[in-house]
């Protein structure tokens, strides 16, 4: 029998929640630091395993009876897309750990103070194994179960830990997050003791057109929601900006990828026909939310909700690279998914480290730091440019991958879209002018800029940054051949080139 991987690496971090929760308090950090790069290693060892050549075909599978009578498998595997999403989550957990690090006193608390250390490193290692489970499902009901337990602990981050909306912020964020054709799927489908499986719901005929688009509508809605996408992305802001910056790092660098996941890896495959009937419309909700996430950011005057409403827009370029329906911008949209995580982390966190030093939010309360503070600013700098998709840094391999393949099919959207990056030059520099240059503020004269513990966490994000924008082949290896199976699946081609000589072979 094959070693269950999945399943180990899942139950590593769960087992450190449960050690944070009964040992000393003060030992708290050290154990979450200590599982949570544990369970990275644990992803870097099965990762040496996984055959790239197969990177389209479902690798480490575990399949187990879990509810036969309803028809629920406890069913794992990834692909090349679910590789690298667990590989984004499991390496920003121990990030954001390292981060929080001061947040908390080390004297001993009682683990059910709703804002003790034991509670805080507790519930991001439970995050961190539903993250592994819903990129890892294979079996629908499990993924449901996966995509709603999510929901527990980020509640309880941002309800016990953010600022002082942060109870009506947790309550919109869990009200928002609802996932209702699950059950109807199963009674489409083959019904059976496995289901649910998603093998067994693909390529499958549905009694009408009109099931298959209200099933696809049903998933899209909730998909919707979680990336987030425009008009149903309001609670987003309010979360990120209320959350402590380690969890709005996890929300949206990792969480809200669950779904633009489940578009491409459930809603394209189990529902090809109606994902092509809805595909210009969502092109259209893709392209408001690219140009309205980023008016919006340029208008904030809160620094993490800033960041929150530029992900809106870096959602919107995803969405939009995935229903053009092409080779090239689902390619750019899965490599978005994971250098968004990178450059929207390293900003979260930054942000964070100025909140710390000044005790507010609000980018009035910030000036001429650079002098002050320029590791800091250079940092800040760096993320801000990848966020905005400059050449060199991996924002803009993805970007630029998901506008061709958009132009592919789409000249206008893929026209109107370049507006967005016009735009976010405007909201990163503007931002950066306002906080780092001008004239120096009397409070930052005496301010520590960049610390060790600092570095250490903002190092990693920035490498893998810059790597990934000189080089981002090994992660197109993984992921191209997953996104071809995924066109074969949603019987979609890529369109035939349109200039006639092309056509025609000339030019070879």
């Amino acid at each position: 029998m094959d070693f269950p991987w999945l399943t180990t690496i899942g139950a590593v971090p769960l087992v450190g929640a449960a050690l944070v929760w009964l040992l000393p308090a003060a030992r708290a950090r050290l154990l979450a630091l200590v599982f949570s790069l544990a369970t990275l290693g644990g992803v870097i060892a099965m990762a040496t395993q996984f055959d790239v050549a197969k990177a389209g075909a479902v690798q480490f599978a575990e399949t187990y009876g879990w509810i036969p009578q309803i028809g629920v498998s406890y069913a794992l595997g990834i692909n090349g897309i679910g590789l690298t999403m667990v590989v984004l989550s499991v390496f920003l957990v121990p990030v954001c750990v390292l981060a929080a690090w001061r947040e908390f006193d080390a004297g001993d608390e009682g683990p059910l103070r709703p804002g003790s250390a034991k509670n805080f490193f507790a519930l991001m290692l439970v995050l961190e194994t539903f993250m592994v489970g819903v990129f890892a499902a294979r079996d629908v009901f499990l993924f449901y179960v996966f995509f709603e337990a999510m929901l527990i602990p980020v509640y309880f981050l941002i309800g016990g830990f953010g600022g002082p909306q942060r109870r009506y912020a947790a309550v919109k964020f869990l009200l928002y997050s609802l996932l209702v054709a699950v059950i109807a799927l199963y009674v489409a489908g083959p019904g059976g003791s496995q289901g649910f499986l998603t093998d067994n719901l693909i390529g499958i005929h549905y009694s009408s057109t009109t099931v298959e688009r209200l099933l696809f509508l049903g998933f899209f809605f909730a998909f919707a929601v979680k990336a987030p996408l425009w008009p149903v992305h309001t609670w987003l802001p309010d979360a990120a900006g209320e959350a402590p910056p380690t969890v709005s790092v996890l929300l949206v660098g990792v969480l809200d990828k669950v779904g633009t996941f489940g578009m491409i890896t459930l809603c394209l495959p189990m529902f090809p026909q109606a994902s092509k009937w809805a595909a210009p419309g969502v092109v259209v909700l893709a392209l408001i939310s690219v140009l309205y996430g980023a008016l919006l950011a340029i208008g904030q005057s809160n620094v993490m909700r800033l960041i929150a409403y530029t992900s809106i827009s870096h959602f919107g370029f995803i969405v939009l690279g995935i229903f053009a329906m092409t080779s090239t911008g689902q390619n750019g949209s899965t490599l978005y998914m994971l250098n968004h995580g990178f450059s929207t982390g390293a900003l979260f966190l930054i942000a964070g480290f100025l909140v710390a030093r000044r005790g507010s939010a609000q980018i009035g309360d910030y000036g001429g730091l650079q002098r002050a503070t320029p590791l800091l600013a250079g940092v800040f700098l760096v993320a801000g440019l990848s966020s905005l998709a400059l050449p060199g840094l991996s924002s803009f391999v993805s970007e630029i991958l998901v506008l061709i393949g958009t132009f592919q099919r789409y000249q206008v959207a893929a026209v109107v879209a370049t507006v967005g990056i016009i735009l976010a030059a405007l909201y990163i520099l503007l931002t950066y002018q306002r906080i780092f240059t001008g004239e120096t503020k009397p409070f930052s004269a005496g301010w520590k800029d960049l610390g060790g513990r600092e570095a250490w966490v903002v190092a990693p994000l920035l490498a893998v940054i810059i790597a990934l924008g000189f080089y981002p082949k090994p992660a197109l290896d993984v992921l191209s051949p997953a996104v071809a199976r995924t066109m074969q699946q949603a019987q979609v081609t890529d369109p035939a080139p349109t200039v006639p000589g092309l056509a025609n072979g000339a030019g070879k």
